[in-house]
């Protein structure tokens, strides 16, 4: 029998109307993406004002966000004037959302610490409200041990992460540390409910690719990058499940408070998943396990001696299609199938033959969407439905797809009770 706790939905959703969001901005630059944050928090008719460190202000004037915002901008702590209109008391109490965008390694220290050393900082002690924070760094700096911890230690605090993302950096890197997009910094504080339409329930995940070994130097293995499984995986930690990671070699950083379980091989991930399975409600098949892998992986690294080669391959097992056959405590199966063609035809195929709960199926070899993109599109099936996710963001749809698994396990519940 299917073991479901009790889904527990809790569904808050912002007053746009009446909504105080204080944004801090800190000395980095992408203060210039907070300039337009603003901008696209106002449409939303939010009423926004600006506090700005010394750091912030040899980026951006604070003139831009004064016009931006309509309000006069808060730089200083000890400040006769603004003491007297707004202390940091009562601009704390005024906020509905306190936003720090972008939040430096540096604030993130300070914040993580409790020191009070300006008023962005002393503004965060006095906050009672929720607190978003939205970091900006070299990507050197963001993977920092010390980053991490303090980062982690904000986050036992109650504070929410939005971001940061991966991509290329004002210093010419390329990596994690850029600052979310003001859209979607945007769209997380104003444009969505938080839905906790998971509480109570064990998530496993596969994401990722595999990798067979032919030799100690080359494998055989596909383009998947990883990042909506990671994304389904944040988005199941959002929605209030538990949530265990099974991950393929992927260059991600792994979700906050997920089980990770590291694989390279599909012998590997089939173990994972199969040992974990069964203490799971849901399963979500992801990865772009590998169909076949080599039947000798050589020990010494082959030669390159003829014009031609040849390598004999056999069938790896199928982690989807033994999952859902489990005899007993059987997780509500959940496919992928990424498709050049025919897409709806062999997504159905699938769910059928693999006896699978649901499939999301999206399409490959395009400009848009697929392997390695920031965006995708979905077409997902189960029995007597189906529904089409349109081109989005990875992160957005995860949490549609996350949404619409949560409405057919209710169903799932009831048959099988």
């Amino acid at each position: 029998m299917f073991r479901l706790a009790i889904i527990r939905a809790f569904i808050h959703i912002l007053d746009l109307a009446i909504k105080h969001i204080l944004l801090a901005v800190s000395g980095g630059i992408a203060v210039y993406k907070s300039a337009e944050l603003v901008r696209l928090l106002r449409k939303q008719g939010a009423q926004v004002r600006v506090v700005m460190t010394h750091a912030a202000m040899q980026f951006v004037n604070p003139l831009t966000f004064q016009a931006l915002s309509g309000h006069p901008v808060h730089t200083e702590l000890l400040d006769v004037d603004e003491e007297h209109a707004m202390g940091h008391i009562s601009l704390a109490r005024w906020a509905d959302v306190l936003l720090i965008a972008p939040a430096t390694a540096n604030t993130l220290a300070k914040l993580s610490h409790g020191l009070a050393d300006d008023l962005l900082s002393t503004l965060y002690l006095a906050a009672t409200c929720p607190v978003y924070v939205a970091p900006a760094m070299n990507q050197a700096m963001w993977h920092k041990l010390v980053t991490q911890e303090n980062i982690q230690k904000l986050i036992s605090h109650g504070v929410m992460m939005i971001g940061p993302e991966q991509g290329d950096q004002a210093c010419g890197e390329t990596g994690y540390g850029r600052m979310s997009e003001p859209v979607d910094i945007c769209r997380r504080l104003m444009a969505e409910p938080v839905i906790e339409c998971l509480s109570g329930i064990k998530v496993l995940i596969s994401a990722g690719p595999t990798r067979e070994p032919l030799d100690p130097v080359r494998y055989l293995t596909n383009r998947s990058s990883g990042k909506m499984g990671y994304a389904l995986a944040e988005a199941a930690l959002k929605a209030g499940a538990t949530v265990t990671l099974v991950s393929g070699p992927v260059s991600l950083v792994p979700p906050v408070n997920a089980a990770l379980i590291q694989v390279e091989t599909a012998a590997q991930m089939y173990q994972a998943v199969m040992s974990n399975a069964e203490q799971h409600d849901i399963y979500i098949g992801a990865a772009a396990v590998a169909d076949y892998s080599p039947v000798l992986s050589e020990q010494q690294k082959i030669k390159k001696h003829t014009e031609r080669s040849s390598v004999t391959l056999q069938k790896t097992k199928d982690i989807l299609a033994d999952v859902a056959k489990l005899p007993r405590n059987r997780p509500f199966t959940v496919g992928f199938a990424a498709e050049t063609d025919n897409l709806e035809y062999y997504a159905k195929d699938k769910l059928i033959k693999k006896k699978l709960d649901m499939i999301a199926a999206n399409w490959v070899g395009r400009d848009l969407g697929g392997f390695d993109s920031e965006q995708n599109a979905l077409q997902v099936f189960w029995e007597n439905g189906a529904k089409n996710l349109q081109m989005t963001d990875k992160k957005y749809l995860a949490e549609q797809l996350i949404s619409l698994i949560a409405e057919n396990i209710k169903n799932y519940e009831k048959n099988t009770a």
